[in-house]
């Protein structure tokens, strides 16, 4: 008998892949369709498309978008429609394991394991809150930690509640809203603890605990976790260096985000040690060209209608370069960031000409407050500077018109005035 053979896995050719329906998928592959790409798909782990807005029962989302006020599920679902009624086709409970040069794609899905090989692929995967244990807080692994997301999709979901006395840790945008779905859901925080000595989202979002008369405790970290079996408090230290414990029965570890960048780290791709997303040229080009990013994979973390105009944006320029009309992405430039208060620039690398098409704007992000002139120089040139005081994870803009017509420098450099 002839020796056996295995089967080979089934192999599906289109013309873009997209990996992830969250705001910046859907809307990148929306756009695509809008533009004559033949076949465009979405692939999404998930048992439904929408990404993170599916899981907040809140409101507002959808502004910027449909001009109206929606709850997080009422957006997701807008979103899907408008992607299927222009052509997209969707797969759900489908992850991508394998990312591989040609672009290849190598999934896991209920039918099986199977293949894609695609002329472009935009990886659209978002982002995910830093663990419990990646933040270092002791103690046991008791039941009644949980994230934001896993939160969010108890409630909205599952219609479970986890905890009724909890706290939440950190005070980002994401934070409040872990408030907003304990309210939801008829759970009374605690406290919410916030290691820094002002809150992370806009100091007006701390009017909210107050008006819920939920404490807010700055300058103050979680140290360790107690209970064996179920959370029963929290070991807190504060500003002055003193601890105390607080009785609790959940801990929501909220924000803090991390690009979910998985697949670049295990593939072929370039990450940016700033970011944690992959490096990326102003077109949203990886470092293999064929492959391009948007949304919150290029950094944490922004708004859902922010990563919606991002895919968007992300959709056109692909749609160029299938039709052979941007830059060729090997001649580049590399912005460098001088200054230690800067976590992160971006596009990470600059090809002539900056301004035919792709991103308008250069986004900064500072990992400590900084007051200052920052300032943008092409060799010792000086293109761009501005007196900022900037505080951590804010957004900071840098027109891309201000490089010009052409990049005919080797060194670019971003800092603040003693060390630009």
């Amino acid at each position: 008998m002839p020796p056996k053979t295995e089967a080979a896995t089934p192999l599906q050719a289109v013309d873009v892949a997209v990996i992830g329906g969250g705001p910046a998928g859907l809307a990148a592959a929306t756009r695509m369709k809008q533009r004559g790409v033949a076949s465009v798909v979405i692939l999404e782990r998930e048992p439904a498309a929408g990404g993170i807005p599916r899981h907040c029962g809140h409101y507002p989302f959808g502004l910027r978008e449909f001009h109206r006020l929606l709850r997080g599920p009422d957006y997701a679902r807008r979103l899907v429609t408008e992607a299927e009624a222009a052509g997209v086709e969707i797969r759900t409970a489908t992850t991508v394991v394998a990312i591989t040069p040609g672009p290849r794609l190598s999934l896991s899905t209920p039918q099986g394991a199977t293949e894609i090989a695609a002329r472009r692929v935009l990886l659209a995967t978002g982002v995910r809150e830093t663990s419990r244990a990646a933040r270092l807080i002791g103690g046991q692994r008791p039941l009644g930690v949980v994230s934001t997301g896993a939160l969010q999709s108890m409630v909205y979901l599952t219609g479970k509640r986890p905890f009724r006395r909890p706290v939440i840790l950190g005070t980002e945008l994401v934070s409040f809203s872990a408030l907003l779905t304990c309210r939801h859901a008829g759970i009374r925080p605690q406290a919410m603890i916030e290691p820094n000595d002002r809150v992370t989202a806009r100091s007006f979002s701390a009017t909210l605990p107050r008006l819920l008369g939920i404490p807010l405790h700055l300058g103050t970290t979680v140290e360790r976790i107690h209970g064996s079996l179920r959370v029963e408090g929290v070991a807190l230290r504060g500003p002055d260096g003193t601890t105390r414990d607080l009785e609790t029965d959940g801990v929501i570890v909220s924000g803090a985000f991390t690009p979910e960048a998985t697949l670049c780290r295990l593939g072929h791709l370039e990450l940016d040690p700033g970011s944690g997303g992959p490096v990326v040229d102003q077109f949203g080009r990886c470092s293999d060209p064929h492959y391009f990013a948007a949304g919150n994979l290029l950094r944490p973390v922004e708004t859902a209608g922010w990563s919606w105009q991002e895919g968007r944006a992300a959709g056109d320029v692909i749609a160029d370069s299938l039709q052979g009309r941007l830059p060729e992405p090997e001649n580049f430039i590399v912005l460098k960031a001088l200054h230690p208060a800067i976590k992160l620039a971006l596009p990470q690398r600059l090809v002539s000409p900056p301004a035919a098409g792709g991103m308008r704007q250069m986004q900064l992000r500072l990992n400590q407050a900084q007051r200052g002139r920052l300032v943008l120089k092409a060799g010792d040139k000086v293109l761009w500077s501005k007196v900022i005081d900037g505080l951590p994870e804010r957004r900071i803009l840098i027109p891309m018109s201000c490089l010009g017509g052409s990049l005919d420098c080797n060194r670019l450099t971003l800092g603040f005035a003693e060390t630009a």
